[in-house]
């Protein structure tokens, strides 16, 4: 009885960690996941300030608990609230100044994401939005909330602890160098400018390292040739995906996975990491049947070709029935259910560091 009680005392750690385990309730390395970057991860910022560029309106969010327009640019949930919830956090990452969310809230996520933005300010300039330096600004303001609210030693933990997930670029391309010819086009090539993004991410990055950032995401663009606003506008090719705009998306990538290397080797504690969409969601896009997809090139949204935004609205007649049919919601922004899958793949392929 002696020997039994004595295995028994030395294995119940053990045994309660395996019952974690297989009952899911480990403890999450991850105390908060905290969001900057443009629409594919604003949770209704915008919602908060005078611009176009909102969908807090039917029928976005209409997949959302609720049926809740929230001011994501999808149907249902984003890739930031499966990345908390993938780390054991909540489902949803709320908006810094959604005025229903406090910072009780906003300790274990917070997004200050603006639909919009990018990494350069001429970026966020042409539809008035947030740009990436007031992202920071409102970070370092949710800092000093964190700490009157935590204490400055529980505060600097989640600080240092957190995920930091960064989204942005696309808007760079498509909304800025692209459809002002007069501006960033006149000043630099299009090499030129992909080298720019990269030294303003890296400088991003450095700057909340600075700030006691240290696991880091550093988020790549999609295959932007291949929404469907911009096939819908190739009619040259047959409303095929736009091979040249697909080709820079791919090589600036390249420069921010090459970037993230370089950061790793010189900030001491960095755990930078590049999770990258573009190969997850060409694959489905290329064959969207083995994801149980029936359309790729048009999206759910109305005719699905060019509408998002104030132009997909609740009652369009032509919005389909269900979006699980279809890779996109609108002509820029993925569906729910293609969100998970890329969230389910980035958590394989970078985000398993953090776990």
């Amino acid at each position: 009885m002696g020997d039994y009680r004595v295995w028994l005392f030395t294995a119940a750690p053990i045994l309660f960690l395996l019952l974690q385990l297989f009952s899911g309730v480990v403890e999450a390395k991850v105390p908060a996941i905290i969001v900057f970057g443009d629409s594919s991860v604003d949770a209704g910022n915008n919602n908060q300030i005078p611009t176009v560029a909102r969908s807090n309106f039917g029928p976005y969010g209409r997949d959302f608990e609720g049926g809740r327009a929230t001011g994501r640019f999808s149907n249902g949930r984003i890739p930031t609230d499966f990345i908390s919830e993938s780390f054991g956090l909540r489902p949803t990452v709320p908006a810094y100044l959604d005025p229903s969310y406090n910072i009780s809230d906003f300790a274990v996520g917070v997004s200050f994401a603006s639909a919009g933005s990018g990494y350069d300010n001429a970026t966020s300039d042409v539809l008035r939005v947030i740009p990436l330096w007031k992202e920071l600004e409102y970070y370092k303001e949710y800092q000093k909330k964190l700490r009157d609210y935590l204490g400055d030693e529980k505060g600097d933990e989640i600080i240092q602890e957190a995920l930091y997930v960064t989204s942005m670029g696309t808007n760079d391309f498509l909304e800025n160098y692209y459809a002002i010819p007069g501006g960033r086009q006149s000043q630099f090539t299009i090499d030129e400018y992909q080298d720019f993004l990269a030294g303003l991410a890296r400088k991003f990055v450095t700057d909340l390292y600075g700030l006691g950032a240290r696991k880091i995401s550093l988020g790549g663009v999609p295959p932007m040739g291949c929404m469907p606003l911009e096939r819908t506008t190739n009619f040259a090719d047959g409303q095929r995906c736009i091979k040249s705009y697909n080709d820079i998306a791919f090589s600036f990538n390249g420069k921010l996975k090459s970037l993230t290397v370089e950061l790793n080797n010189q900030l001491p504690g960095l755990q930078l990491v590049n999770s990258n969409p573009y190969g997850i969601l060409m694959q489905i896009i290329r064959k969207p049947s083995l994801y149980g997809f029936e359309a790729a090139g048009v999206a759910c949204c109305a005719t699905g070709m060019f509408e998002m935004g104030y132009a997909c609205d609740q009652y369009n007649p032509l919005t389909c029935k269900d979006a699980n049919k279809f890779v996109f919601w609108d002509a820029f922004h993925p569906t729910e259910k293609t969100n998970q899958i890329i969230v389910d793949h980035l958590m394989k392929t970078s985000l398993h560091k953090f776990l």
